[in-house]
This record gives structure tokens, sequence and C-alpha cells, in this order.
């Protein structure tokens, strides 16, 4: 009696010992066991979550009570309006003077800088040509290199006027920024012309300005962003020892560069060397569209800039309050024109706005849902600001200044009627130049940088934005099924134990080999997508060649280059001829692919969050849902004959090519399929550095090319 009462005491203490299993642990090895099941929740309620951000964007506000938009009145009168029509008329009849050089007109406007006491300087640059390198991916531009590409006559001159503000010390600055073409002068551009000379009439007579003020009259001859970009090369970095092609030795520059100079060196307001301000609190793009909208006036708003970078929202906010409040303009942002029509996003619309009377009837406080017509412009203006983010690619010269960490947009004002008639003309370069002036006056209160208001944000319309707390919820939904698959791949491999002694054997000398093979041909793929994503730069130095060429070739060498890596670093040094573990192999490598796209993805989450979520998209469902053809066709039943017609579905649109046509079809003007319309648009995201681009070649096209693997796997 005695011994088995110390045998049941020596048990219960056994059991006592017996550690707890933590409720975080029981909620993991929940979800890992039925990962089928959460992986399908986890997908659909991040679609709906995506569709849901209209219906929970949130109206904008001014974060920084410094800026009080509108809490003075309007200096700008109808004499600086006179003052600016006879700027637009004197430099629209140069047009019509044979014997006027393009310069004429860039010594013009800087004798009408100088009248007003400002700094005027030049600043000569060669344009930028689109060149890949490697090396220079995340760089700025090398100025040597650029200068290749240039010669005698292929240079630009911007024109610069500096205000120095009687309140101030120097140290900051607000940079207005006017395009202009000097070899082809528009009446949008001499109007948008018009409109900064009001304003920086107004400026230099002013007693409260206290940041100084630049006026960049961009050449924009070899394109908008080109000139600004130079323009801000010179003045963040400026570089003293510089090697140029194009030499001054090589250029008689007093033949035409120093030409602009003549006559305003002797009243010594040109000054010769580049001149700078204070550190840029902000900038601004004013551009004027000949053809606008018939009703009214209207501001279209340029946000985006490289890799998916916006301004801080507090500079839309001031401009869209000056604007609508004070101007009566309406404002627009970009939005996707197709979506509008779209009977399934009508319908959803109805669907969200019936949800939100119902909620509303049951609770007056809840205030879900919004109409359908709302949802509709929210949702189609979501995906463009969605889209245009994740291309990487600015959407105007005010992206320049984000390389530098400088809030910028660019304003285009469009007149209800045409501008050739001068009431008109003086009326609408009124609202515009006081519309300038208001938000100049917000910013001149800034006392810091902007810091406030978001910088990670979507916009569903001027006066709505979805915050990152808000969009991330979508995309952690879309990912989450990702390590939850891995880990139940990993522990349904590992748990599969063969019964026959000899497979025991095999299985318990090979199974370490199974996870490292499959890291490695998952590792080979990846550096095949740093291949083909390097391939560009060498076909970039064939000459004669079209885009259709290109584009096929880059398929033809990736192809190749494939078949070789594979044959020479993919073969696994030791495999099982025949046996279970060849059989579950796909399981193992369909582990390690998942895990490597959940990286990537959470890593370009960072870097471009539209990217991602766009990514995440295409390329989880095929993740999860690859399986070998060959068991599913063996199975010969009703739901595997579907998930394999899914599969080749998806594998076929997940393709880079076709999903760029499919993307393009959905969201642009659809005018055909080319083959080199790929190219071209490879050859865009390369040449502003956009990440898209590395994520497309590394994470993108590896990860299809490894689900399409599994499908065809020998199993």
């Amino acid at each position: 009696m005695d011994e088995n009462r110390r045998e049941d005491m020596g048990a219960n203490e056994n059991s006592s010992a017996k550690p707890r299993v933590r409720p975080i642990v029981r909620l993991g090895i929940f979800l890992i066991s039925h990962s089928n099941i959460v992986s399908l929740v986890c997908f659909l309620a991040g679609v709906v979550a995506l569709l849901l951000l209209p219906v929970l964007a949130k109206n904008t506000y001014i974060s920084e009570n410094a800026l009080m938009p509108g809490s003075a009145y309007n200096m700008l009168s109808t004499h600086h309006v006179s003052d600016a029509n006879k700027f637009i008329k004197d430099l629209t009849d140069l047009e019509f003077t044979s014997t006027a050089s393009p310069i004429e007109s860039q010594k013009l406007i800087a004798r009408y800088m100088s009248a007003l006491d400002a700094e005027v300087t030049f600043h000569k640059f060669y344009p930028q040509f689109s060149q890949f390198h490697p090396l220079h991916f995340f760089t700025s531009p090398d100025s040597g290199i650029i200068s290749k590409n240039g010669t005698c006559s292929s240079f630009g001159v911007n024109t610069i006027g500096i205000i120095r503000a009687p309140r101030g010390d120097g140290k900051e600055a607000i940079v207005l920024v006017t395009p202009y073409n000097r070899s082809k002068v528009g009446l949008g551009e001499a109007v948008s012309l018009g409109i900064a000379y009001s304003v920086f009439s107004l400026l230099s007579r002013v007693t409260w300005l206290a940041k100084d003020i630049i006026w960049l009259v961009a050449d924009s001859q070899y394109g908008e962003y080109s000139a600004v970009a130079a323009w801000l090369r010179e003045y963040q970095a400026p570089v003293f020892h510089k090697v140029d092609v194009v030499t001054s030795e090589a250029c008689n520059e007093s033949s035409s560069f120093n030409e602009l100079g003549q006559g305003l060196y002797l009243d010594e307001k040109l000054n010769g060397d580049f001149r700078r301000a204070g550190t840029m609190a902000a900038a601004l793009v004013i551009k004027v569209a000949e053809q606008g909208d018939r009703y009214e006036d209207s501001l279209n708003i340029y946000a985006e800039a490289t890799n998916g970078q916006m301004p801080n929202l507090d500079l839309i906010n001031i401009v869209n309050y000056m604007a609508v409040h004070k101007q009566g303009l309406r404002i627009e942002v970009k939005k996707m024109w197709s979506l509008l029509d779209s009977w399934w996003l009508n319908t959803l619309g109805a669907i969200f706005e019936s949800l939100g009377k119902i909620a509303r009837s049951l609770n007056p406080q809840w205030k879900f849902g919004i109409p359908a017509s709302e949802y509709v412009e929210g949702a189609a203006t979501l995906a463009s600001s969605l889209y245009y983010q994740g291309l990487g690619v600015p959407t105007g010269p005010h992206g320049a200044f984000r390389d530098y960490q400088v809030d910028a947009i660019t304003l285009e004002i469009s007149p209800k009627v045409s501008l050739t008639k001068l009431n008109r003309r003086n009326e609408f370069i009124l609202r515009g130049g006081r519309l300038i002036e208001g938000v100049v006056r917000s910013i001149n209160n800034l006392l810091e940088k902007f810091h406030q208001s978001f910088f990670l944000y979507l916009l569903t319309s001027p006066g709505k934005f979805v915050s990152v707390g808000v969009y991330m919820i979508p995309f952690a939904l879309l990912v989450a099924p990702l390590p939850i698959v891995a880990a139940y791949l990993h522990a349904n491999a590992s748990n599969s134990n063969p019964q026959n002694p000899s497979a025991l054997e095999v299985d318990g000398s090979h199974k370490s080999w199974e996870w490292l093979n499959s890291a490695r041909k998952v590792l080979v793929i990846h550096l095949w997508g740093v291949v083909v994503s390097l391939l560009p730069f060498f076909l970039r130095q064939l000459p004669n060649t079209t885009l259709k060429m290109n584009f096929v070739l880059w398929g033809f060498l990736s192809t190749f280059s494939l078949l070789i890596l594979y044959l020479i670093l993919g073969c696994p040094s030791a495999e099982a001829s025949a046996s279970q573990l060849e059989k579950n192999k796909w399981a193992s490598l369909k582990s390690v692919t998942i895990s490597t796209a959940f990286i990537g993805l959470s890593l370009m989450s960072v870097i471009n969050f539209a990217t991602a979520e766009i990514g995440a998209l295409l390329i989880v469902p095929i993740c999860l849902l690859a399986r070998p053809l060959k068991l599913d066709i063996q199975a010969r039943s009703w739901r595997t004959l579907l998930r394999a017609s899914f599969n080749i579905a998806l594998g076929f649109v997940v393709f880079p090519p076709v999903a760029f046509v499919l993307l393009k079809v959905a969201f642009e003007d659809f005018y055909g399929i080319n083959v080199g319309d790929y190219w071209k648009w490879v050859e865009s995201l390369w040449a502003w550095n956009s990440a898209t681009y590395l994520y497309v070649g590394v994470v993108h096209l590896p990860c299809w090319a490894l689900c399409i693997h599994i499908l065809f796997h020998p199993c």
C-alpha cells in the first residue's frame, strides 16, 4: 500500500511539473492546424477591408495650428494683375518677332525680376537622359555621367530670382516653380509665369515676409523634371571639381550663355555665381492648363513623388482650404475614370449605402456607410492614388523636391473658358495669384518644417484621406496566411514518418537535405531574378535596337540564364531516387517559397506600401493555392479540378507582362497591345530609380517561377 501511494504521489508530481502551454502558443497551434480555413478567411477579409477603405476615410484637417490659412486679407490687387498682364504681353510678343532669339525671353524674365530688386542668376545645365546603372540605382544621377550626353548647343538655362525676407535670417526659403519652354511659348505657360510674377512682385514689397522667396523659371525644353532636378542638385549638393565632357574650353560660352547677362552686369543686378537662400520649407509648382473645364475654374493637385513618397498632408490641406473657401475653385485629384462606370463598383457602393442605413437605424451614432456615388468616386480616387504611388514615378516636377525631403506639390489651374479675352484673364490671374499668396503666407507662419500631419496616406478625395493605421489592415490580412501556411507545411513534412525500416533510414539521412535543397532552389531562382534585373543594363549598350527587339532579347536571355543557373547551382547533391521523400519535396519547396514571398512583401511595404499592396493581391493567391497539377488531376474530384483550374489561370495572370497589360486595361486608357510597351514601362521604372522595378525582378518574378515549378512538379 505504501509503495502504491508513493507511486501515485510520484505520478502526481510529474504531472504537476509538466509545463503549461501558454495561450499564445495554443493560438499558434490552432491557426497552423486550421491553416486552410484561416488562409481563406484572412485573404477574403483583406479584400473586403481594401474595398471598405473609401467608407473608412476621414475628413482632412489642418494639424499645425501655426499655419492659420485664410486668417489674413489678400493683398494682391488689380495693380499687380495689370503688371502681370504687361509681363505676359511682352513675353508673348517675342514669339512674333522674327529676329528674336530663344534667349531673349529669359533676358526679359531676368529684367522683370531685377526691376523688383530681386537677386537674379542663371543656371546652366545639360539634359538628363535615362541611364540605368546598377551601382547608381538608389543614388542621385552623377552630373559627370549626364554631361556625356550633352553638346555645346544642347543645354538648358534656368532663371532664378531671390527675394530676401525683411524679417528673416536667411535660413529658410519658399520655392515657386514655373516650367517654361523658351523655344516655344504657349499661352498657358505665359499665364502661369504671369501668376507667379504677380505674387513675386507683391512679396518683394511686403514687410511680414519671414522666409526668403525663390522663383525658379525652369527651362523645360528638355523636360520639366530634368530642369528642376538639375537646379536642386546644384543647390543641395554642389560639385566643385567635376570633370565634364562638355567643357567651357570646348564650347564658346560667351556666344550664347553669357549673352543672358549682357545689360544686367552693368547695374550689378545679375549675379554670376550660383545663388542660394535658406533651407527649403516647401515648394509649389504652378502650371496653367490651356484647355480647362467648361463649367468652372478648377485646380488639379499632383502630389506623388518617387517610390510613392507624399508631401505632408497639411500642405495639401491648406491648398484645399484656400482654393475652396477663399477662391471658389473646384479641387480635383487624379482618379481612375474607367472605374466610375463599372457596374460591380456601383453595385458595391449601393450595398454599402444600404448597410449604412441599416446601421444608422439600429443606432444613430453608428456612422457607417456613404452614398453610392461618393463611394464610387472615392474608390476611383483611391485606386488612382494606390496605382501611381505603386508605380514609384513622380507625377510632376515636384517629385524632385521629395528626393531632398522637401514638401512639394504641383498645382495645375484650369480655366473654364479661353484666356485670350483680357477681362477673363485678369480675373483668372487674380484668383490664381491670391491662392498662391494665401498658401505662401501660411507656410511663412511656420516656425519649423512640416511634421504634425501625415506623410503616409491615401487620398479618396481632396478632402478625405485614409491614414497609415487604416490602410495597413488590408495588407496585414492579405499576407497573414503566408507564415501560417509555411509553418503548416513545415510541420506536416516533419511529422510524416515512413512505416517501413528502409524508408525510415532514407528519411533520417535525407531529411535535412530536403529543406536545404529547397532553400537552395529558392535562392537560385532569386539569383536568377537579380540576373534578369541586370540584363537591361547590357541590352541598352546594343546599338540600333527597337523596343520589341529589346523585349524579345530580354525574354530569351532570361529563359536561357534560368536554365544555366538551375543546371549549375540548383541540382541537389543527394536525392532519394524514388521514395516517399521525393513525393513530398514540393511541400518543403512551397514552404520556403511562401516564406521568401512574405519577407519580400514585408520589406517592400516599408519602401513603397502601394507596390506591396498590389503585389500581395497578385502573388499571395497563387502562393497559397500552388499544388502539383498531377496530384489534383489524379484525385479526380470537383474540388481538386477547380483548384487546378484556378492555379492555371493565376499562373497566367500573375506573369509580369500579362499583369502589366491587365493593369493597363483596368487603370489607363487602352489603345491596343504592343510587345514593346512592357519594355518601355520597365525603362520608365529604372529611369526614375523606382523600387517597383526591383520588386518585380527580385521578388515577384522569382516567386511566380517557383509557383509554376511547383505546379509542374514531377511528384
